[in-house]
């Protein structure tokens, strides 16, 4: 459907993409449907028909998930919400989001709340897919391409989206994992304060772990809150 430049596999990504600013050469880039427009007269030659069959298109915007350099996801939404402002494509490209969500973790027995990437490498951007706004979002710097079959970008299903919005408004944040069974961790809240043991089984919906720990020559089980505990 769309002709992609940059389907060569032995392309390099690696260095760092020029993102616009203010500086950059004001020469106005030109869409694919405004190639034709000195053509546009030859309708009048043809007959007004042409014109009164043309039904103004239903709103089709849809969620589509568009590639991007990794750690530069927020970089390229800003670039991409310059060219939506510079090529007048509000009308066609509506939103453009980085997925991210809320985590707590532990670190030298200090608590922190962190911002992560639910996608890294991805953004979101809602849009109507023409050959226009596939190209305005397609050749902003640092974008690799649609995700999809071939050349065919493929929309989000609504529940996919659904999903992914709820993750992202969840008010209590998530608490970050650092130990799996079998590992030492050290205990650094509650009345086993300071006391090492092994990770038994670890429960991700209630936020509990189970840890061995030694008291009195024995393993005594101790379940605890993930915040209660750090690798040691």
């Amino acid at each position: 459907m769309y002709d992609d430049d940059y389907n060569n596999e032995d392309v390099d990504f690696d260095p760092e993409p020029v993102y616009l600013d203010n500086d950059a050469d004001d020469t106005e880039e030109e869409l694919p449907s405004q190639r034709g427009e000195r053509l546009g007269d030859v309708a009048s030659v043809l007959g007004d028909s042409l014109l009164d069959d043309k039904e103004e298109p239903e709103d089709e915007r849809k969620w589509y998930v568009v590639h991007c350099y990794s750690g530069q996801e927020n970089k390229v939404r800003h670039a991409i919400e310059q060219r939506i402002e510079t090529m007048g494509m509000q009308d066609k490209i509506f939103d453009v989001v980085v997925p991210t969500e809320e985590e707590i973790e532990v670190r030298e027995g200090k608590r922190r709340t962190i911002e992560r990437r639910v996608f890294p490498g991805y953004i979101l951007v809602q849009m109507i897919m023409d050959e226009d706004s596939w190209y305005v979002v397609r050749n902003t710097p640092g974008v690799t391409g649609f995700v999809g079959m071939g050349n065919e970008p493929t929309a989000l299903r609504p529940e996919e989206v659904s999903q992914i919005m709820r993750r992202m408004e969840a008010e209590a944040p998530k608490i970050k994992v650092t130990f799996r069974p079998g590992q030492k961790v050290r205990i650094i809240d509650g009345p086993f304060n300071e006391f090492i043991g092994t990770v038994g089984d670890i429960d991700m919906e209630k936020a509990k772990v189970r840890v061995l720990v030694s008291f009195f020559g024995r393993e005594t089980p101790v379940e605890l809150d993930f915040l209660q505990v750090e690798k040691a």
